[in-house]
């Protein structure tokens, strides 16, 4: 860990455009500053990184996992970190749920936030039913939006496996916010669910007349 870490930093600052930056940084409407590396430079750089620099140990990978969270400057560094979270899928367990929310929380923002709850959430809720779903649903009624979106969209990668209870829980719980974010992710969970079952979508888009505009052209915009 000891050296992956400032590898990762160092990777990430030798492929940098400065150039680039400023109208990342405008995109993403962000505080946090951009190195300026676009995403499929980051991958290749951080793909030498992970694997000149294997982790030995589930603890140092999670302490590696928030050094770089943490400590990170340039927006880049974060998505790094997301990288690296995704990695090990052996150590992957219900005790991450609280290294997740703290990602979450912290990122609050679509960019990170869709992320961690698909490549991250997603295979956990997936691979831990039972105990991952109870926080799914406690999280479709938190006071932060971010976790409440992330309880719609978690199951984006669930197909024909999606709890219909949870997706129906996590909708009908936001689907009175103005929030521009919880209506989007509301029309596309349901869009997505919509390529395994056109006919539920279908029926409860109808059924829940209640949903914003913008949630049901998102949701039949495949039908």
């Amino acid at each position: 860990m000891d050296g992956l870490v400032p590898a990762i930093r160092r990777a990430l600052a030798e492929v940098a455009d400065p150039a680039k930056a400023p109208e990342m940084r405008r995109y993403m409407k962000s505080a946090m500053p951009f190195l300026g590396v676009p995403k499929p430079v980051r991958a290749r750089a951080l793909r030498e990184v992970f694997a000149a620099h294997p982790v030995e140990s589930r603890d140092a990978w999670v302490a590696a996992v928030l050094e770089v969270w943490r400590g990170a400057e340039f927006r880049e560094e974060r998505y790094a970190a997301l990288d690296l979270a995704g990695r090990y899928p052996r150590w992957r367990g219900v005790d991450l749920l609280p290294v997740y929310d703290e990602l979450v929380v912290t990122g609050a923002w679509w960019d990170f936030v869709d992320e961690i709850a698909s490549r991250l959430v997603g295979p956990l809720l997936r691979a831990f039913p039972d105990e991952v779903t109870p926080v799914m649903r406690a999280w479709a009624h938190d006071d932060d939006r971010w976790r409440r979106r992330v309880s719609v969209i978690c199951q984006l990668g669930s197909k024909a496996a999606t709890d219909l209870d949870l997706l129906t829980h996590a909708v009908e719980a936001n689907a009175d916010d103005p929030d521009f974010f919880l209506r989007k992710g509301i029309g596309w969970a349901l869009r997505q669910h919509s390529r395994v079952d056109p006919g539920w979508v279908r029926a409860f888009v109808e059924s829940h007349p209640g949903l914003s505009p913008l949630s049901r052209r998102e949701a039949l915009k495949h039908l």
